[in-house]
């Protein structure tokens, strides 16, 4: 019975191990002097070449907050199915809404203290952004893999406990094109010791910086960055 038990632990071992993987980002062509020193944000995810997904993560949570007129963090990933809470920790009304690409939704005006939540449910790009303060904006990378890393700002990456086996490495970063970031996919076999990735330079030479409109559509205020939300209760 003790080495019946002691064959399947073993098996069971094996049947879970799992690698490493990391590397480094360098980002070039950026007219954004702080992208030299910063190169957070990059988004980086393995899809399994010769094997099934694993199931979404339908009960996993994150959560974006609202702290100095800002969305922190700026770019998060997160499985499908994930719900993604959106507290307010300023002094200030917030109304967190995106009506374009990926998840549309609007949270509408809430006071400090509160918070509300969305879940995201399939895959893509999301922009998000304040209908008050026109300077917030964040990003949710909904993807249908658990294997995925953003990058800090130094430009390391880590994509920690994936099965060894065969891989495609896609990456996304706001600040380049489509056509670009196609070109640095690549296919990359895993082994049981892990793998670290030569550095991976992204041209941010395509991004042409657009404003963006309000969520009826229309430009912000002058005096978008209004404590209290016109008609709110003070």
């Amino acid at each position: 019975m003790t080495s019946h038990w002691l064959i399947s632990f073993s098996l069971l071992a094996l049947s879970i191990q799992a690698a490493d993987i990391s590397g480094m980002v360098q980002l070039q062509d950026s007219r954004d002097q702080k992208a030299k020193k910063d190169k957070s944000g990059v988004v980086f995810w393995l899809t399994p070449i010769d094997a099934p997904l694993p199931s979404p993560l339908t009960t996993a949570k994150a959560r974006i907050i609202q702290k100095n007129k800002r969305f922190e963090p700026h770019v998060l990933a997160v499985s499908v199915g994930t719900t993604v809470d959106f507290p307010n920790l300023d002094p200030i009304f917030h109304n967190a809404f995106s009506n374009f690409d990926g998840k549309v939704f609007d949270l509408g005006l809430y006071p400090p203290g509160q918070s509300r939540a969305v879940r995201f449910d399939r895959p893509g790009i999301t922009r998000l952004f304040c209908n008050i303060h026109s300077a917030m904006s964040a990003i949710v990378v909904v993807l249908t893999t658990p294997h995925f890393a953003t990058s800090l700002a130094d430009g390391s990456w880590e994509i920690r406990g994936v099965p060894p086996g065969n891989y495609k490495l896609e990456l996304y970063h706001e600040r380049s094109t489509a056509p670009t970031l196609k070109a640095l996919e690549r296919s990359i076999r895993i082994p049981d010791s892990g793998l670290k990735i030569p550095p991976i330079t992204v041209s941010e030479s395509g991004y042409i910086p657009v404003a963006h409109p309000n969520k009826f559509g229309n430009r912000y205020p002058p005096a978008d960055s209004n404590p209290i939300y016109p008609g709110a209760k003070r």
